[in-house]
């Protein structure tokens, strides 16, 4: 299925339902998930519906609680984020009103409360994240809350050579990057692709 394909699916389903259309968008890290989640936001505005993406980041834990967990080389893994807040904004966004999320400043690697609003206007909006779909206690609950549900199928072997190739990005050697992706990107990786829910679309 195109990408053009899902926005006419995400429409037609959204006019067919009563309140707001929440798709879910998962895959593991570097799956692509952002640049799909903003070219499928655009297909859908290209059709004249309103369309807003809702990132999962705005949920990770601050790093002072990572540290005093032992979690901090383990940034990213299903702990290491709100799950429960997570669930509660989508919650809230399913009913329809306005709701002001948090979002994730990567420059200073911290989550900013309060920082976006998504209208009551918009009712149709795309969530990504890695766990929308990881079948987990903390994380299984969210299965029941999507409208349609997308997973993004990427080969372990592509996956380990991009995320190498974002911290060989970030200035690190080839060996450290190489480290960096094999002590905490992939085995995380590896925990989505072991534990995912089936999705309604796979691409």
């Amino acid at each position: 299925m195109t990408l053009a394909e899902l926005a006419r699916l995400i429409v037609s389903r959204a006019d067919n339902s009563q309140g707001r259309f929440l798709a879910a968008l998962a895959g593991p890290p570097a799956s692509g998930k952002s640049t799909v989640a903003e070219e499928l936001r655009d297909a859908v505005l290209a059709l004249g519906k309103r369309c807003e993406v809702v990132p999962m980041d705005g949920f990770h834990l601050d790093n002072p609680i990572l540290v005093a967990r032992g979690l901090l080389p383990r940034k990213g893994a299903p702990e290491t984020f709100d799950a429960a807040g997570f669930a509660a904004m989508i919650n809230r966004l399913k009913q329809g009103d306005e709701v002001i999320i948090p979002t994730f400043d990567r420059s200073r690697d911290i989550a900013i409360a309060g920082a976006r609003a998504i209208p009551a206007e918009c009712k149709i909006l795309i969530a990504e994240g890695n766990y929308l779909l990881f079948d987990d206690p903390a994380w299984r609950p969210l299965a029941s809350l999507w409208s349609l549900s997308i997973f993004l199928n990427v080969a372990e072997p592509v996956l380990e050579a991009r995320l190498i190739q974002r911290w060989l990005d970030h200035g690190l050697t080839p060996d450290a990057a190489r480290a960096r992706a094999e002590s905490n990107d992939l085995p995380n990786a590896r925990r989505i692709l072991a534990a995912r829910l089936p999705a309604d679309v796979d691409l």
